[in-house]
């Protein structure tokens, strides 16, 4: 199982996004806490996040707009609220890469510079279906409250 590092997002952002969830049916919604997922690897052990900690101390993240539905590459049965990328989210990303780097095993290809899509995952399955139920939508400006390293 892949370790991620997420974004967590402002209490007003994540009651923006799981009342999206709740337009959804039922079956379809995902469950876990909106986030924005930022690394993955087999393995970011101690040394990776007290690195990525010491770098994040000195950036400012800038918030994120969550503004496109859609679905991303390698996870074509998940309907995402994509963010609206720009230049300073995604030098934090690549600060984020660079304190990771040479650190960790395994590293996730799809959430490398170069490949990575900001999103919150909206619904786990027929992307269609949730699509049609959720289109349109507002877009939901999520701030940054911290960096959490789960699974």
């Amino acid at each position: 199982m892949a370790q991620t590092v997420r974004f967590r997002l402002d209490p007003d952002a994540v009651a923006a996004l799981h009342a999206l969830r709740g337009r959804l049916p039922r079956d379809l919604a995902a469950v876990d806490e909106p986030a924005v997922t930022v690394a993955a690897a087999t393995s970011v052990p101690p040394a990776a996040r007290a690195a990525l900690d010491a770098e994040l101390r000195l950036l400012v993240v800038p918030s994120i707009w969550l503004a496109t539905l859609g679905t991303v590459a390698g996870r074509p049965d998940q309907l995402v609220l994509a963010a609206v990328v720009d230049a300073e989210l995604l030098a934090v990303h690549a600060a984020v890469h660079d304190a990771l780097a040479g650190r960790v095993k395994g590293p996730v290809a799809a959430h490398l510079p170069g490949a990575w899509l900001p999103h919150c995952v909206l619904a786990t399955e027929r992307p269609a279906e949730a699509f049609a139920a959720l289109h349109p939508v507002a877009p939901v400006r999520a701030r940054v409250e911290g960096v959490e390293v789960s699974g």
